[in-house]
C-alpha cells in the first residue's frame, strides 16, 4: 500500500540533509532513491531500508523485520529491505545514520552489476 503524502513529506524532511532523495511509486509501494539508486521503500506508513547481511543483523538487533508481500501464487515473499527502527522517527540524526548505511548498501549492490546495468548517475 502506498504511503500517504503526509508520511512521505515527513520522511523527506527527516532525510533532507542527504540531498537528492526522491520517491517513485512502484508496485503499490514508494521506492526511495538517491544518486540514482534505490535505498529504501515505503510500504503503508513504514520506512524500509535496503540491507545486506551486516545491516540486516543490525536492524534485527533493533527489533526490525523485513518487508514482505504476497506474490501472485499466494505465498509470502521477503525482500532485502528491513523496517527502520522506531526510535529513529524521533531523532533525525539517527534516521540519517540508518539511511546512509542503507545507501551504502545500495551503492555496493549497484557496483556488483555489469556496467551496462548500473543505475548510479553521480
Amino acid at each position: 500500500m502506498a504511503a500517504s503524502p503526509e508520511y512521505k513529506a515527513f520522511i523527506a524532511e527527516m532525510l533532507e540533509p542527504m540531498v537528492n532523495v526522491s520517491f517513485r511509486g512502484m508496485f503499490g509501494v514508494d521506492g526511495m532513491f538517491a544518486h540514482g539508486v534505490m535505498f529504501g521503500l515505503i510500504g503503508g506508513e513504514t520506512l524500509y531500508l535496503k540491507v545486506d547481511d551486516g545491516l540486516r543483523a543490525e536492524l534485527e538487533s533493533e527489533g526490525s523485520g523485513p518487508y514482505t508481500y504476497e506474490s501472485k501464487n499466494g505465498k509470502s515473499d521477503v525482500m532485502s529491505y528491513f523496517a527502520a527502527p522506531e526510535s529513529c522517527y524521533d531523532d533525525q540524526d539517527e534516521m540519517l545514520d540508518w539511511a546512509r548505511k542503507a545507501l551504502d548498501v545500495a551503492f555496493r549492490e549497484d557496483a556488483k552489476k555489469p556496467k551496462s546495468k548500473q543505475k548510479r548517475t553521480g
